[in-house]
């Protein structure tokens, strides 16, 4: 069965401008259930994750001053959430879901996470509504309990991973790969394993023909016995952060040729849904929706 973690504890950013698309953590499962792609025995809600696993990626001191509300205003501006216990208690559920999403994808081959993808975390610092960096969080606690051996972070997300990219540049068991919008946010890039920048505007047909050509390239070499995908839908063409051209058809090809690949070659996926800005509220569901339609197809 597919599980897929959910967490009903909405958090509005400090920006008016970016609170429009956060609904869509309580529409997507609304819809997915609604169409019978997925039931209620699908969601499970996380607990909060153990501070013990939290800190073999980020510094203990940021950690500490993040849950106890005591980040700076500075910092708060860049994360872009109102620090609060509910927006803490939402972050390490989140986080924990990933974890959890580890176990359910060794055992069902795949897992989901509504939420997540929180790369722009750093070990110290967070930025751009990421706080704890889920996917890496749940890289090293693969490692740390001897799970894998070798993890490959595939982030499609239209923003740079530039946290994941920091946390793992001298870690040669953790692969990662960012494509993303070459003049888009970061506009400092860190250095990924692989780094895929596309020009404004880039289409189906070009984004595809990129995807296909490099990600069988990368797994074979590397070998991953894991990967963590990062499903953004911000590369539509409509969306207000992105600057890329996909349709929603490009972005669902996108998904089925991921996690094809993983299913092919036998490697468990945990996916995290990450960014989705549109200004058309039903191509972000769709499009977001549209990844667990497919992992039904491809996995069930």
């Amino acid at each position: 069965m597919l599980k897929i973690a959910f967490n009903n504890n909405y958090i509005y950013p400090l920006d008016e401008n970016h609170r429009f698309p956060m609904i869509k953590y309580e529409l997507i499962p609304e819809q997915l259930i609604r169409e019978n792609t997925c039931t209620s025995d699908n969601f499970f809600k996380p607990n909060k994750i153990n501070d013990s696993t939290v800190l073999i990626t980020h510094e203990k001191e940021y950690f500490k001053r993040f849950i106890s509300l005591k980040l700076s205003q500075k910092e708060i501006r860049e994360i872009g959430f109102p620090l609060s216990k509910e927006l803490v208690e939402r972050e390490m559920e989140i986080a924990e879901g990933t974890i959890r999403g580890v176990h359910y994808a060794i055992k069902n081959r795949v897992s989901m996470n509504i939420a997540g993808g929180t790369h722009h975390a750093f070990y110290n610092r967070g930025e751009a509504f990421c706080m704890l960096n889920d996917q890496a969080i749940a890289a090293n606690y693969i490692l740390n309990k001897g799970l894998a051996n070798r993890v490959m972070i595939i982030d499609l997300d239209v923003h740079q991973g530039n946290g994941t990219a920091s946390l793992f540049n001298n870690n040669s068991n953790v692969f990662t790969i960012s494509f993303h919008g070459k003049n888009n946010y970061p506009f400092r890039k860190e250095k990924s394993d692989l780094d895929i920048e596309f020009e404004d505007r880039t289409d189906d047909k070009e984004y595809l023909k990129v995807l296909r050509e490099t990600i069988p390239k990368v797994i074979n070499e590397f070998e991953p016995e894991f990967i963590f995908y990062l499903s953004g839908v911000d590369v539509l063409e409509n969306d207000k952060l992105g600057r890329l051209g996909l349709t929603i058809n490009g972005c669902k090809e996108r998904d089925r040729f991921i996690l094809d690949i993983c299913k092919k070659n036998s490697i468990p996926v945990q996916v995290s849904m990450g960014g989705g800005y549109s200004v058309v509220l039903k191509n972000i569901i769709e499009a977001h929706s549209n990844t667990f339609r497919l992992a039904q197809e491809i996995f069930f």
